[in-house]
Order: C-alpha cells, then structure tokens, then sequence
C-alpha cells in the first residue's frame, strides 16, 4: 500500500541517508543534566551560560548608572523615561517607580 500522506522531510532523509550515518555524538548517551531538566530549564541554563541579557535587565542596569551620577531635574526626567520603558517591558513584579529629587538618595540605594 502506498503512502496516504505527503512526508517531506522523511524523503529527504531517505534520499539522504549517507549524510546521516556519521552524525557527532550518535549513540552517545546524553548527558545527566539534560535529563535532569526539562526543556525551559536547559534553555534558561544556556542563555544564562551565553550571557545572554533580557532588554529589560540591560535597561535596569543602564539606569542604576544613570542614577548614581543624577543630580538635576533635567537629569531625572531622562532617568523617568527610561524607568517608564522598563516597566512596559518587565515582568510586573519587577516594575519600578519613577523618581523626583526627593526621592533620589533613596533610589540609589534600591536600584
């Protein structure tokens, strides 16, 4: 009996299969930890392992810099735009309040 379905993929390989005899690590068992953890976990562990920074994580870093050098007006309102992109874009647990000069000591020591 023929095929009901159209299986590319698998025709490909098929048509193929020299390409496929000598793959790097086959037959290797895999490694503990992969098994340890499902697929999310592995894939935070090797973004993490990259360096690999959210834009939001990137952002809070680049605003405690900005705060610990904040000494006017002008310079909170830059501050405040970005905290304002930041919450838009972090989970909202994580989200922050803008800052005033009265506020600022206390800021710098939170972010």
């Amino acid at each position: 009996m023929d095929k009901k379905y159209n299986d590319f993929i698998g025709d490909m390989m098929q048509d193929n299969q020299d390409d496929y005899k000598n793959l790097p690590g086959k037959g290797k068992p895999l490694p503990k930890e992969n098994v340890k953890m499902d697929t999310f976990q592995r894939f935070q562990k090797t973004v993490k392992d990259s360096g690999f920074l959210p834009p939001w994580l990137e952002l809070q870093k680049e605003i405690a810099a900005l705060l610990q050098t904040a000494e006017t007006e002008s310079d909170l309102d830059e501050i405040n735009l970005k905290i304002r992109k930041h919450n838009r874009i972090c989970p909202n647990p994580m989200q922050k309040n803008l800052i005033s000069l009265s506020n600022l000591e206390k800021a710098k020591k939170i972010w």
